[in-house]
């Protein structure tokens, strides 16, 4: 049996946006979170009551403060509840799966102390259908990202790399790798496939050759 799949026209005009900093959701991504305060957890419980989805978005650090919160980047990506799970604490451990990248058209109310949105998809979409081709050099992604974690320390599950597809490959190293917000948001917004797979391309290589002791950037998830 086919899973559940949303249509571009039930994609909410309303909804929740969850303001993370360097915390990336792409279309066909999929985000695990632990959601702990009051706030989201009613963020949450909403969600799960009416359609299952909300959007993420970095907070723009370059602008002043807004009297909802830190001023948020214009361009998010909504996603859909696919796992849930309550803990002994209060605890949701959630999955996000990413549906389609919004922009903001404006601010509405805030509710029980999260901050909700109108979003506009109209460009975005391509973003529910499978990529044709993201013509991906694997082999040159491959490389850089070799020379990344090494210049990390880090050893990640190969294994599991190799097993992806080319357009999940770039979907969860673009999600994982611990990148800069700004670097987060460049991936986001890249028009197509093929172009967020030459910048986050260009990211690895960057990495890899940052001086000594200035390796770093925002937490990633791992890649298991």
């Amino acid at each position: 049996m086919p899973g559940f799949r949303t249509r571009f026209e039930d994609l909410p005009a309303e909804f929740a946006v969850f303001p993370l900093p360097g915390v990336l959701l792409l279309p066909r991504g999929r985000l695990p979170l632990n959601i702990f305060e009051p706030r989201y957890l009613a963020m949450t419980e909403d969600a799960l009551a009416n359609g299952r989805m909300f959007g993420m978005i970095q907070p723009d650090a370059a602008l002043p403060e807004t009297p909802n919160g830190p001023s948020l980047y214009r361009v998010g990506c909504l996603g859909r509840l696919t796992s849930f799970s309550e803990t002994d604490d209060g605890r949701l451990l959630i999955t996000l799966t990413g549906l389609a990248r919004f922009s903001i058209a404006n601010e509405i109310d805030m509710r029980r102390g999260y901050r909700r949105a109108i979003g506009d998809f109209s460009g975005y979409r391509a973003d529910m259908h499978e990529p044709e081709d993201t013509s991906l050099d694997r082999n040159g992604l491959l490389e850089a990202l070799r020379g990344y974690f090494a210049h990390r320390g880090v050893e990640p599950n190969w294994d599991a790399i190799n097993r992806l597809a080319d357009d999940a490959l770039v979907v969860t190293l673009a999600m994982v790798c611990p990148f800069e917000p700004i670097e987060k948001q460049a991936l986001l917004e890249a028009p197509g496939e093929p172009e967020r797979a030459e910048t986050l391309l260009a990211l690895l290589r960057m990495g890899a050759a940052e001086p000594a002791g200035q390796a770093g950037g925002s937490a990633g998830h791992s890649v298991s």
